[in-house]
């Protein structure tokens, strides 16, 4: 990958001097670094908030009631996960983060429900029928609202950036749906 990288540049680099535009691919590099780090900072405000949500909703049981309203689904998708294991919690922390668009905040949050659902699974080495259930639902990403994209669209001058709610809603439904298909499609053929 360094390789592509460096083979990118050079080529820039090599096409700007030819064309005598120097000067503006240098201004075009500060102007990317420039944004990079602005929506950094962005997102970074977006992910520590969401995450001191989450903690204020995990200490305040809130949670509990969520995953309680939630478990209906939760228990459908993961039917070998026991009613009281902290698993529940973190897959459900993790698909609401995703649900509501805060996908870089979901990360920790996935991260923390693997390791839990680890925990069922302790001296095995190969992954569980949950946890590929849990990586498909998190990979799809299913959105109700995608405030990072609206608050990225916003910041960039969008005249309308919630016109991305249906698109993105539908979009991750139809994946996760189609998705989870083929996971349960290649469970029974290979059973």
């Amino acid at each position: 990958m360094n390789t592509i990288w460096v083979l990118l540049i050079v080529t820039s680099v090599f096409f700007s001097f030819l064309n005598g535009r120097l000067g503006e691919f240098t201004k075009s590099i500060f102007e990317g670094a420039k944004s990079a780090v602005e929506v950094s900072l962005f997102l970074l405000g977006i992910v520590s908030l969401w995450l001191g949500i989450t903690r204020i909703i995990e200490d305040s049981g809130l949670i509990h009631r969520l995953s309680g309203f939630f478990q209906y689904f939760v228990r459908r998708l993961f039917k070998n996960i026991p009613p009281e294991h902290p698993a529940i919690t973190s897959v459900t922390l993790n698909l609401l983060a995703n649900f509501f668009g805060l996908g870089n905040a979901a990360t920790p949050l996935g991260i923390k429900a693997m390791q839990d659902l680890k925990t069922l699974h302790p001296g095995g080495e190969t992954i569980t029928f949950e946890m590929m259930v849990f990586i498909v639902v998190n990979t799809a990403s299913i959105q109700l609202i995608p405030f990072t994209v609206i608050g990225i669209l916003a910041d960039y001058g969008s005249k309308d950036p919630s016109a991305i709610v249906l698109p993105t809603l539908l979009a991750t439904f139809l994946s996760a749906l189609f998705a989870l298909g083929i996971l349960f499609a290649f469970r029974r053929v290979l059973k």
